[in-house]
C-alpha cells in the first residue's frame, strides 16, 4: 500500500483497516508455522502497511493536538 492512499483515507478507515491487517497477519504467521505460506515476504510487506497507518494516524494525532495547544494560548 502506497503512502498516498493512506493519507486519503479517514482516521475511522484507518483504525478498521489496522485492525484487519493486524488479523491478516496473525493468519499468515499461521500458516507460516504449518508450512504452508509459500511467500514469506508476504510477512514483511503486511508488517509495513501495518506500521506506515499507524505512522500516519499518529501524525495526525499530533497535528490535531498542537493545534488544539495554540487555540488555548
Amino acid at each position: 500500500m502506497k503512502i498516498h492512499e493512506i493519507k486519503e483515507m479517514k482516521d475511522d478507515e484507518l483504525v478498521k483497516r489496522i485492525e484487519e491487517e493486524e488479523k491478516n497477519l496473525i493468519d499468515l504467521r499461521f500458516s507460516h508455522q504449518l508450512k504452508q505460506l509459500t511467500n514469506t515476504a508476504k510477512i514483511k510487506l503486511v508488517k509495513r502497511d501495518i506500521a506506515k497507518m499507524k505512522t500516519i494516524l499518529k501524525e495526525r494525532n499530533r497535528t490535531v493536538e498542537k493545534v488544539s495547544t495554540v487555540n488555548k494560548d
